[in-house]
């Protein structure tokens, strides 16, 4: 008794005999995290970067020519000069050719899928009337939008104090190696409910990309602000699978953690109440059984939401009802249209996880006929692996005799049954069952959708796969590939059936996006077949149609810039550079159109010389020696860069004059601009008579045996010397006006 003795550690974990309690120091210390540095361990893991790429025959938006048909890349050569253009077509057959430098104003054309697409005709005023009319509806809307952020951005809230001590230890006790875009997003969560405004914030991250850590350290640093948490789950099997989670995170935190869902009874339901009124517990995981009235809070701060989309209109009212003062944090792996749009345009705030766990593999996706031969050899390959299949068949009246026929097939195998009529203690048994392998095969219904995390289950087989939404699809496939192993899902449709166009893109662009953190860009496609849907009415939808969502998106989040006085200087005009170069892609260097679209748009984003000069070595990774074409294409993306930092809207060359058009309201100073015609001897003047001030270069050669000067060398000597026009000290704004 009171007996003490120390010894070196030789044993995995404690045990006791007679009088004796060996502990071990895992037992007695919380453990270090095993830090392992982050790297993409092989390139199939990588996230998609475009979110909507471009492809032949895709319609397209031109800002100022409307809605076209997209053709490919052609090679033209103008004025002796080759380069790039995108071939559009519109109304009429008429041909439009865009220079690759001018690709950012061609957008894809997305709208509701079936909706009859209209080609604009070139020449016409049809498209100008058009904008004018969308135009109108999108400032009326942006409006109401101000009044909702004014409503939100009301110091009303909790403005929660910065991290301390204790936040980091939490942080650092996580056994995993946050990944870049997990520390990234949490920051971005800490920041936002560090204001004194109520946040509304969306974290968009694919399946097993680790939202649910992200969210813990939110809540853990709620709950050191003496807040109370919600979590707010969409099915009871995923609420017991956060129970678990938030109680092993959490367990040497001291925090008081309770779970509330149909399993749970109605004493302990009435308890947890009286616990929550007093704030004796700091977080309560549950169903929609939390929005109802009869739980109140001591002093709640943040509510978690988990997979907002599937709770119905009725919860989604009483969640609204919740957000007007506190925090909010919304977890989604495909966040649908309307949220995503929120999203997109500023409504709300987004965080994405585009990282993929170490070791994790894509899922590798087959479409395919339903025949009995076939899905007897997927279930036997993952079976003779060790491991565990789910057959999903949405139909309780016959989901029995489907499973009967599989225990048919493999006599020696255990089939269980899951759907929602079960009785509730049934069901959990079940996945429980299952979890612990005492089940190789489980049929069941969409009740699997949400929540179960089974490492071992590596192969899913979707019968009548043509029946399911885009969303739904991708997240009962994220159902399996839980684990370091290859994961399969076989999308299954009836033999010799006739497929809807609709179903047919679904099973097309499932199939399609199998790398890790499709998640967003599956919520894109789905956008473009089941529609945009609206904002704030069902009169903005037929707007969005005419000028395709893409596009009303940005005229939307234009139009509340300005009203919130947000809108740059250097938002207003872009730049644009017409030079007698050969600078393109041959496709000897890319013969791949899509690399090549994906190429030029990177160069075109292009802001910096040393950005330039990352893509150059990209380039010769990648690609080989870069042509002299190519290296040209870059110096044109720089010096645009360049000219656009200078208030130059546009570069022109005809011959051997260059004019150099400034924006009216460009920050220069004035007075310096005498000197700097001095300095150019006779080959630089300004004229400032017109509406837009220009300055007009012309090189004077000496004799005729002079060559002539090269096109990018003049305009980087020009551009340099416009440096000198903007500085340090207060500077004016140019008056075409002044002399």
């Amino acid at each position: 008794k009171g007996k003490y003795t120390f010894i070196e550690p030789c044993f995995y974990e404690g045990f006791s005999y007679e009088n004796w309690a060996v502990l071990t120091e895992k037992e007695l210390f919380i453990q270090k995290t095993k830090q392992r540095r982050y790297k993409k361990t092989f390139k199939e893991g990588q996230i998609i970067e475009s979110v909507l790429e471009l492809e032949k025959y895709d319609y397209v938006v031109h800002e100022q020519y409307g809605i076209g048909q997209y053709l490919g890349i052609v090679t033209k050569e103008v004025n002796k000069q080759k380069l790039d253009y995108l071939h559009i077509i519109y109304a009429g057959g008429d041909d439009l050719f865009v220079p690759l430098s001018q690709f950012q104003l061609v957008r894809k054309y997305i709208s509701k899928e079936g909706v009859g697409i209209h080609l604009s005709k070139l020449g016409s005023d049809q498209w100008k009337k058009t904008k004018a009319k969308v135009n109108k509806k999108v400032e009326e809307i942006a409006e109401r939008l101000i009044e909702l952020y004014a409503s939100r951005n009301e110091n009303i809230g909790f403005a929660y104090a910065p991290d301390d001590a204790l936040q980091q230890e939490f942080e650092e006790a996580f056994i995993y190696e946050p990944t870049p875009d997990q520390i990234r997003a949490t920051e971005e969560i800490k920041r936002e409910m560090e204001k004194p405004k109520p946040m509304d914030h969306l974290l968009c991250g694919d399946v097993g990309f680790g939202k649910t850590e992200v969210a813990m350290r939110c809540a853990f640093k709620a709950i050191t602000n003496g807040k109370q948490v919600v979590f707010l789950c969409p099915t009871t099997i995923l609420s017991m699978q956060h129970y678990q989670t938030l109680s092993k995170r959490f367990a040497y935190t001291g925090a008081n953690i309770a779970l509330v869902n149909r399993f749970v009874s109605t004493k302990e339901i009435k308890e947890i109440k009286q616990k929550l009124a007093a704030g004796m517990i700091d977080i309560v995981i549950g169903t929609h059984k939390l929005l109802n009235k009869t739980f109140q809070y001591k002093d709640l701060g943040l509510l978690i939401i988990d997979e907002e989309q599937r709770f119905g209109v009725e919860h989604k009212e009483k969640i609204k009802e919740m957000k007007n003062t506190i925090d909010v944090l919304s977890l989604s792996a495909t966040p649908i249209p309307r949220t995503l749009q929120m999203s997109l345009i500023g409504v709300r705030t987004i965080s994405q996880l585009n990282t993929p766990p170490l070791h994790r593999h894509p899922i590798q996706t087959y479409v395919m006929e339903n025949k009995k031969s076939v899905v007897k050899e997927i279930i036997q390959r993952e079976l003779s692996r060790g491991g565990q299949v789910f057959y999903l068949y949405n139909h309780v009246s016959n989901i029995y005799s489907v499973a009967k026929n599989i225990q048919n097939m493999f006599p020696d195998a255990k089939v269980a049954v899951a759907h929602g009529r079960m009785d509730k203690n049934d069901i959990e048994q079940t996945m429980i069952d299952f979890e612990q392998e005492k089940y190789q095969i489980l049929v069941c219904t969409t009740i699997i959708e949400t929540g179960l995390d089974i490492a071992n289950a590596n192969t899913m087989i979707i019968q009548d796969a043509d029946r399911f939404g885009l969303s739904q699809l991708y997240q009962l496939r994220g159902r399996v590939g839980r684990s370091n192993r290859m994961a399969y899902a076989f999308l299954l449709y009836q033999r010799d059936k006739m497929l809807k166009e609709v179903a047919e893109k679904r099973l097309a662009a499932i199939r399609e996006f199998t790398d890790l953190g499709s998640g967003f860009k599956i919520a894109m496609r789905d956008l473009e077949i089941r529609g945009a849907g609206n904002l704030l009415g069902a009169e903005q939808h037929g707007h969005m149609e005419a000028v395709g969502y893409d596009l009303y998106c940005k005229m939307l989040n234009e139009a509340v810039k300005q009203l919130k006085g947000e809108m740059e200087e250097e938002e207003t005009f872009t730049t644009t550079m017409d030079l007698n170069v050969d600078a393109f892609i041959p496709a000897s260097y890319i013969p791949n159109e899509y690399q090549k679209l994906d190429v030029y748009k990177r160069i075109a984003a292009i802001e910096s010389r040393e950005e330039m000069e990352d893509m150059a070595e990209e380039l010769t990774d990648r690609f080989g020696d870069i042509p002299k074409k190519v290296e040209k294409l870059l110096e044109v993306a720089a010096l645009k860069a360049q000219a656009h930092q200078l208030y130059v809207t546009a570069v022109e060359q005809k011959g051997e004059v260059y004019t150099f058009t400034m924006y009216e309201k460009a920050k220069v100073h004035p007075e310096r601009i005498p000197k700097l015609i001095e300095d150019f001897r006779g080959e630089l003047t300004f004229k400032a008579d017109g509406v837009q001030p220009c300055f007009i270069y012309e090189k004077k050669r000496r004799n005729l045996k002079e060559k002539q000067t090269d096109a990018l060398e003049s305009t980087k000597n020009v551009l340099n010397g416009l440096k000198r026009l903007i500085g340090e000290e207060k500077s004016g704004i140019i008056d075409p006006l002044s002399k």
